[in-house]
C-alpha cells in the first residue's frame, strides 16, 4: 500500500470572490471521513458599533506565508489535504474574507485542523483591515 502524502491544493490572495464549496472539493480525498470547511464573512457590527464595509490589503508575502501556514498545517500526518484563501480588496456585507478546508480520516482531526488553520492565517498573514462604520468613521485593525 502506497501511503499518500498531504498537499496543499489551494492557496490565493485575491480580490475575487472566494468559493467554499470549491475549496471542499479541492480537499477531497477517497481515505477522508471528514472535511471541515470555514468562511468568514463580513458582518455588520464590532464592538457594538456598525459596519458598513471593510478593505482589506495585503503585503507582496501575503501569498508566501498563506502557503507557509497551509504547508504546515499539512504536514500533520493526520491531514490529506487543505486548501486556503483570503480575499483582499472592499468587501460589503455578507461577503466572504476567508475560506479555509482540511480533509482528515475522523472528524476530530479534522475540526482541529481546521482551527489551527484558520487561527494561524489570523495571526501571521499580512493582510490588514479597515473598518469603515455605520457613523463614517474608520479604523483599521491588525497593522503593524
Amino acid at each position: 500500500m502506497t501511503v499518500e502524502q498531504p498537499s496543499v491544493t489551494i492557496v490565493a490572495v485575491s480580490d475575487t470572490d472566494l468559493d467554499l464549496a470549491a475549496h471542499e472539493r479541492a480537499v477531497a480525498d477517497p481515505r477522508a471521513g471528514a472535511v471541515v470547511s470555514f468562511q468568514g464573512v463580513v458582518r455588520d457590527h464590532d464592538h457594538g458599533r456598525g459596519v458598513t464595509l471593510l478593505e482589506y490589503e495585503g503585503h507582496p508575502s501575503a501569498e508566501a506565508v498563506l502557503r507557509e501556514v497551509a504547508a504546515e498545517v499539512a504536514a500533520d500526518p493526520a491531514v490529506y489535504a487543505v486548501a486556503v484563501s483570503h480575499r483582499i480588496g472592499t468587501l460589503r456585507i455578507g461577503d466572504v474574507a476567508l475560506v479555509a478546508a482540511v480533509s482528515t480520516a475522523h472528524r476530530g482531526a479534522a475540526f482541529a485542523a481546521c482551527g489551527r488553520l484558520v487561527d494561524e492565517v489570523k495571526a501571521r498573514l499580512p493582510i490588514w483591515k479597515r473598518q469603515v462604520f455605520a457613523d463614517g468613521t474608520d479604523e483599521w485593525v491588525n497593522c503593524p
